[in-house]
């Protein structure tokens, strides 16, 4: 399967549109390409939704605050992805947070620059509409997730897509790179910690796939798109 995560550049150069030429001449500017040290927030709820960023190096985790303040993460976003796009449908403030897992440098667009861009140009209409459109199905396949099916089946789901999207074929294997924590998976499928390492040590007993911190190889999809 190919990479379904880079469906929408193939014809739009973002990282021209958000990090101009001159980045390549060492001449950063602070303020359109501010870096973070990793836990550091980028932006929090109520703050005012002016931006949208790319991510240049590092990771970003996007998440939003329950009414009983606990945390609930969204997404887990890598180089070469946007977030921040819900400012173009929304004049008002932020409703989630992000928050930096490792240094991390972006890009940034104003919200007017990149509107003005967007009247000229279809084919980035064409993305975000379809950015937005995606992750807004990606959330509510979450939440009927969380409703109807068992903690392992949502871990081996998740996996199954992660492999899918963000992994890259290696004979008839399948290995994807900078492979999320524990943690991490959990807090993306509503599972725990816990949950999460007995699933991977069981899939790893059945040579479904091996893993470290460093990546994650699935030997067969279909076996473990059937482990669920």
């Amino acid at each position: 399967m190919a990479d379904q995560t880079l469906w929408y550049l193939e014809n739009i150069d973002l990282t021209n549109i958000f990090c101009p030429k001159k980045v390549d001449m060492g001449m950063l500017d602070s303020k359109q390409h501010p870096t973070f040290e990793a836990n550091q927030y980028i932006y929090l709820p109520d703050e005012p939704a002016k931006k949208i960023f790319l991510i240049s190096e590092g990771r970003v985790k996007i998440g939003t605050y329950g009414t009983d303040g606990k945390e609930v993460t969204k997404a887990i976003l890598a180089p070469g992805e946007v977030f921040g796009e819900l400012a173009l449908i929304n004049d008002g403030t932020r409703r989630d947070f992000a928050y930096s897992l490792e240094p991390t440098r972006l890009c940034v667009l104003e919200k007017e620059d990149l509107q003005g861009m967007l009247r000229e140009r279809s084919e980035l209409q064409l993305f975000f509409m379809r950015l937005i459109g995606n992750r807004t199905l990606r959330l509510e396949q979450r939440l009927e997730n969380l409703m109807f099916k068992t903690s392992r089946s949502r871990i081996i789901e998740f996996l199954h897509t992660l492999a899918a999207e963000k992994g890259r074929a290696v004979g008839f294997e399948r290995e994807v790179k900078n492979m999320l924590t524990h943690k991490e998976i959990a807090d993306l499928t509503g599972t725990s910690r816990q949950t999460v390492n007995t699933v991977l040590n069981d899939l790893r007993r059945q040579n479904v796939l091996t893993f470290d911190r460093k990546r994650m190889l699935v030997r067969d999809m279909d076996q473990l798109q059937q482990a669920g």
